[in-house]
């Protein structure tokens, strides 16, 4: 009970960010991140050993917010610019920062136009730092599937951009 407990401390922050991204809901995300949990205890009999767990776990916090986003009748739209990681050069200049900054809302703007799952697969890559590995286990597809799949949102995120 303990380790899972000292898991659940370690991986809390981002499954809510993982939540969230599909969510866009800090209160739902959270409720959703709990329930995951929850349900990944209680799946833990299902778990292969020596499996990595992140990719596990973000597999079942995904399906849970997304089947918590069907659910609500209203058509949520994903928000990632709290899912973003923010790293600031303290050395780069106030104009080199506003830049920064611009470039960054602009990219966070055209991934809230896209599609959730071209959302997804990107924010697990870009934004979770997750690799291609653990992108599969989560997504449950093949690694080949993930490549397809990121390459194509990346051209999608490219096309919106200009």
């Amino acid at each position: 009970m303990q380790a899972y407990g000292d898991l659940v401390t370690r991986y809390q922050a981002l499954a809510q960010r993982t939540a969230f991204v599909i969510l866009r809901d800090a209160d739902a995300a959270q409720d959703a991140a709990q329930e995951a949990f929850v349900k990944a205890y209680r799946s833990l009999g299902r778990f292969r050993e020596g499996a990595p767990w992140r990719p596990w776990l973000l597999r079942i916090v995904a399906n849970e917010a997304i089947n918590r986003a069907k659910a609500d009748s209203r058509h949520r739209h994903v928000d990632l610019t709290l899912a973003e990681s923010v790293v600031s050069d303290a050395a780069a200049s106030p104009e080199a920062q506003a830049l920064a900054g611009e470039r960054r809302d602009l990219v966070v703007g055209a991934l809230n136009g896209m599609r959730e799952d071209d959302r997804i697969v990107i924010a697990y890559r870009y934004f979770f730092d997750l690799s291609e590995a653990e992108m599969a286990e989560a997504l449950g597809v093949a690694r080949g599937t993930v490549k397809s799949r990121l390459s194509r949102a990346m051209s999608r995120l490219r096309d919106l951009l200009g």
